[in-house]
């Protein structure tokens, strides 16, 4: 009778240990995650990871965010902000609503001209966060707008342009300033902004698509006459004080940044 008791018993371990390995391999270690102490590295990072998996970008970004406040001492934290700062502009370019933006319905008389004028925000931004190709929009039809202030910040000494919103760092740039420190140092405002910029050079126009035209597939271009933010056709030299006085960017990152930023951000010089 013992030794069926004992047969019985071992059945069963064998039938819920093949049970666990099972479940195990359908749900990804589902007892693993559920034994991580709550708030710890690991189960906050796995939280961010699931949440990015499943295209919940803004639980994803305050996740990494979470991490990045929590664990400043991890040998990750840049791997974090790296993360983090993605997901900033994935979240900036979709249609998720968020703290920093509105939901918008277009009325009698709109145009997408007008209501980024309205919000300080930019037409191409409003058009990529919510589909839109055409300057043809309908009234009633409720839209993504955003409606918290931009600012930039570039430090020459680090070749960096920070991309801010309040005191938030959306996102970091390698950049190139001026040769020997000759990008002026203050406070300024960008007051036009070009796509495909001509290069006036010397009283010599350089048009774009020519190899002598420096500034790239984009311009921002300050209160102060010859400077601006722009592109670049030397990337190699990003990160480097190589320019005449302007701030260079990787032409694909000139463009979302020039994407973001209206007319009238303020940018803020540092040494």
């Amino acid at each position: 009778m013992k030794n069926k008791v004992v047969i019985i018993i071992g059945i069963i371990s064998v039938i819920l240990a093949a049970g666990i390995v099972l479940n195990f391999k359908k749900n990804k270690c589902p007892i693993a995650n559920k034994l991580l102490p709550a708030g710890s590295l690991s189960a906050t990072l796995v939280r961010g990871k699931d949440f990015e998996n499943k295209g919940d970008l803004l639980n994803a970004k305050n996740t990494y965010q979470e991490l990045i406040n929590n664990f400043p001492g991890s040998k990750d934290i840049m791997n974090w902000q790296e993360k983090l700062e993605d997901l900033n502009i994935k979240l900036i370019f979709s249609s998720v609503i968020t703290p920093k933006s509105t939901l918008y319905e277009i009325k009698p008389g709109d145009t997408i001209a007008k209501i980024a004028k309205e919000f300080k925000t930019t037409a191409g931004l409003i058009m990529k966060s919510n589909n839109i190709s055409s300057d043809k929009i309908f009234v009633g039809r409720k839209i993504k707008v955003w409606n918290t202030p931009i600012n930039i910040v570039v430090d020459k000494t680090q070749n960096i342009l920070i991309l801010k919103s309040d005191d938030e760092i959306i996102k970091t740039y390698i950049v190139s300033t001026g040769t020997n420190n000759s990008t002026p140092s203050g406070t300024f405002k960008i007051i036009n902004k070009l796509e495909n910029p001509t290069w006036f050079k010397a009283g010599l126009v350089v048009p774009f698509g020519s190899p002598e035209n420096v500034l790239g597939t984009r311009w921002m271009g300050f209160n102060l006459a010859g400077y601006g933010i722009h592109g670049t056709v030397e990337p190699q030299n990003l990160g480097k004080q190589v320019t005449q006085g302007c701030v260079r960017m990787a032409n694909s990152e000139a463009e979302e940044l020039y994407t973001i930023v209206p007319v009238g951000t303020e940018v803020t010089i540092v040494d």
